[in-house]
């Protein structure tokens, strides 16, 4: 490629090269046509990588759906002890798979927007949908009446975006931004507490976006260690180091309170992820 755009250069501004002749020209263009070749021979082929993420990805829409009826059902109730104790792992497989979520500008926001979020556009209460709505309900005012059509409009907002997961065109692009994105999510919202600010559950969110991660990881992990195996073998180790410090604060029913923790714990959350996140950002280099 390279020989043929100076071979361009050089006719184009009419320099005569002394000595040149026609089987310079010739051997001239061979190298190129072998360059071309080569570079099309060592493309990365990730279709099969790119299939298992949409696969994993309506996976866990199909759980998010199912876990979310079940929450809904506990609102109408009236059971907010159980409601409490769905919301936050049902919010896991939301978490997970955001990078695919977060390709409908529409449905996002009705499903997981913050009070912040909607105040920062100018809009307020009366804007407010979705998960963090009910969380307001259940942690804040402890009941579930008047949030009975939030439910509804949740369960069916759930339903409509796994239906539309389906549509999405997933690509290694996607893939490995999507890795970084998670990274960040926790790195900003998650690390602060300003998530979940109502029930912190924090934590289970912070999982989950390392989880979704991992994930992409695991399926891209075989190209990667074929490239570079130090890469492979720092983001395992990098992995394993955040999982390890999560692990800290689970419990036999999940994790501790967000509020539990130090701000020793938190800066030691916070220096983990990033040092996971710099090695992480190599994927889509290496992988071109």
């Amino acid at each position: 490629m390279k020989s043929k755009s100076l071979l361009a250069i050089l006719l184009a501004g009419s320099v005569i090269v002394t000595g040149c002749n026609s089987s310079d020209d010739e051997s001239t263009e061979k190298k190129s046509s072998t360059l071309a070749t080569t570079n099309e021979t060592t493309a990365i082929d990730l279709q099969a990588e790119v299939d298992a993420y949409k696969e994993f990805a309506i996976d866990q829409m199909d759980q998010f759906t199912t876990e979310t009826e079940k929450f809904v059902v506990a609102v109408k109730s009236g059971d907010i002890e159980k409601a409490k104790g769905i919301y936050p792992t049902a919010r896991m497989f939301f978490e997970r798979s955001e990078p695919i979520a977060e390709s409908f500008g529409d449905l996002d926001p009705r499903i997981d927007a913050r009070l912040a979020d909607l105040e920062e556009e100018g809009q307020g209460k009366e804007n407010w949908t979705g998960y963090h709505k009910i969380e307001y309900g259940l942690w804040v005012d402890n009941t579930t009446k008047g949030y009975e059509k939030i439910a509804d409009q949740l369960l069916a907002d759930s339903k409509e975006l796994r239906a539309r997961v389906e549509t999405v065109e997933v690509t290694p692009k996607l893939m490995m931004t999507g890795a970084v994105d998670l990274l960040n999510e926790v790195s900003t919202s998650k690390i602060t507490g300003e998530e979940e600010i109502f029930s912190h559950t924090d934590l289970y969110d912070f999982k989950a976006n390392i989880e979704g991660a991992d994930k992409i990881f695991t399926i891209l992990e075989d190209k990667i260690e074929a490239k570079d195996p130090e890469l492979a073998k720092n983001l395992t180790e990098k992995f394993k180091a955040v999982n390890d410090l999560l692990a800290k604060y689970e419990t036999k029913n999940g994790y501790v309170s967000y509020t539990e923790l130090t701000k020793e714990d938190t800066k030691a959350l916070a220096e983990a992820v990033n040092h996971l996140g710099e090695p992480l950002s190599q994927m889509g280099i290496i992988l071109e």
